[in-house]
């Protein structure tokens, strides 16, 4: 009985759990990628205000963009480590 118990988890648990990993990081891919296209009106509102020598500096416009690029990158590599664990 305990044998037939062990080979239904060694068998099924992983079949159901990779599906599960798999949405898990389309989700966390998505939920970066939205992260990184909220930011983007923003930081175009800065550069502008930089642009006009108004109250925005490099910094805030450095910042703004390694935010963005840094959001992307985590969503894009999200999306191919799904796509990895999916063709294993």
């Amino acid at each position: 009985m305990w044998g037939l118990i062990r080979q239904f988890f060694r068998c099924v648990i992983p079949q159901v759990l990779r599906p599960l990993r798999v949405l898990w990081n389309q989700i966390i891919g998505f939920v970066f990628l939205v992260l990184a296209l909220w930011a983007v009106p923003s930081a175009l509102r800065t550069w502008r205000q930089f642009q006009e020598g108004q109250s925005g500096s490099l910094g805030r416009v450095m910042l703004a963009g390694l935010f963005i690029a840094l959001m992307l990158w985590f969503g894009i590599s999200s999306f191919l480590r799904a796509r990895k664990i999916s063709r294993s």
